[in-house]
């Protein structure tokens, strides 16, 4: 199977979120970056369908040249060869542009199965996988618990998806298509010295990003949730309090009838 794997670079979990002088984006200068932790499990995914069933794995990201720091480790883990999408302003681009520009360069690879994580740890869009499967003209699903490939050379992927309420779906379908993977389906496994050193002998190709025309969706502002107290004593007899109680939950919060 030819696969691929679409990455992304996202501030570390535990950074404190420093905002630009417009308020729109972070201050890139300030953060230190990881892999984002769905597309991690996305890779793993890969990694294990190419041990049952051969084929390679292709990593691909769109974004600065710092993102080729998670394009090595993801060489480490085991990825065949990457394939960075570099052009200004990827970094904090919208799913459009981000799709655009990753399609772009993966079309004339013709890849089997293209994985993603279900969203980014960042923006959290969730759309980035769905629009390039449309761009790529390619089936796709969506928070996928599981994948099973049938025939060999496997001919068509059987997916487990998770719905609302506990409930799962069983969903078949032919390849080429894509899957955004959800956090948990797998255990994650971690480069080892071999696979550092091997890294470093890995492809890692860079293609411009072509240009496809101004965001969709823009970032009006951000801000860190505001932090208050508003503890309020109801004070008197239990009883007196407790209607008190009831009365605010009722006309003022509105949570009760």
């Amino acid at each position: 199977m030819h696969i691929a794997v679409c990455i992304k670079q996202v501030p570390t979990r535990d950074w404190q979120p420093r905002l630009n002088d417009a308020g729109t984006w972070i201050r890139e200068q300030d953060v230190t970056y990881e892999m984002n932790e769905p597309d991690a499990y996305a890779l793993e995914e890969a990694l294990r369908l190419k041990e049952r069933h051969g084929g390679d794995v292709v990593v691909c990201s769109a974004g600065p040249d710092r993102v080729s720091q998670v394009l090595r480790e993801a060489l480490a883990r085991g990825a065949d060869r990457a394939i960075h999408v570099d052009g200004p302003g990827l970094a904090e681009a919208d799913a459009f542009l981000v799709a655009e520009a990753l399609a772009g360069a993966m079309r004339d690879e013709r890849f089997d199965l293209v994985l993603t994580g279900l969203q980014s740890d960042d923006q959290g869009s969730a759309q980035t996988g769905v629009i390039l499967a449309e761009r790529l003209g390619m089936s796709h699903a969506t928070i996928v618990m599981e994948v099973q490939a049938a025939g060999s050379p496997p001919s068509g992927v059987r997916v487990k998806r998770e719905l609302e309420g506990g409930w799962f779906q069983w969903v078949s379908m032919p390849l080429p298509a894509l899957l955004t993977i959800q956090s948990g389906i797998n255990q994650l496994r971690y480069a080892t010295l071999k696979g550092i050193m091997a890294a470093k002998k890995k492809e890692i190709r860079s293609v411009a990003a072509a240009s496809s025309g101004a965001a969709r969706q823009t970032i009006a502002r951000l801000y860190a949730p505001e932090k208050g107290k508003k503890t309020r004593l109801i004070e008197g007899a239990p009883a007196q309090a407790a209607q008190e109680l009831v009365r605010l939950l009722r006309e003022e919060a509105r949570v009760i009838r």
